[in-house]
């Protein structure tokens, strides 16, 4: 078993109670969902939370910087995801704390998507039903001409 799977299974504990995790290969590490919600990553035995502008804060308080990465191109990071503390691994009670907030951030971020996705598409009903119309219509023959 590697230190991933050692970490999804200590955040699996601390929510038994609450619904269930699961965990999905991604990049190397783990991708973790909470009800279809992805709100983890594991990553080089460190786990990082989704965070939100004003969770953000919690984390800052602790020193924890955000989820960073290497590409060809040289370092990247991912501001939405930061360092778990390490005391966490060992508190259950307030593991299940920091992983709550991440959930609600993260269906948060998911809900405003939805959101800004519709305001960009405000004919998104009429253009599925359109689309839906043209598929059911009869095909036309092709021309020899074409």
């Amino acid at each position: 078993m590697s230190a991933n799977d050692d970490l999804l299974d200590i955040l699996r504990d601390a929510l038994t109670s609450v619904g269930v995790v699961t965990g999905r290969r991604m990049f190397g590490g783990i991708g973790v969902y909470f009800d279809a919600t992805f709100f983890a990553l594991i990553d080089d035995g460190v786990m990082y939370f989704k965070v939100s502008e004003s969770s953000r804060a919690n984390f800052e308080a602790e020193r924890l910087r955000p989820f960073t990465y290497q590409t060809k191109n040289g370092p990247g990071a991912l501001h939405s995801y930061w360092r778990v503390p390490e005391r966490l691994m060992d508190d259950p009670e307030e593991m299940r704390d920091w992983a709550r907030t991440a959930i609600a951030v993260a269906r948060d971020a998911r809900r405003e998507d939805g959101r800004r996705k519709t305001a960009e598409r405000p004919d998104a009903k009429a253009t599925a039903i359109g689309t839906a119309r043209s598929v059911s219509a009869k095909p036309r023959p092709l021309s020899k001409n074409r």
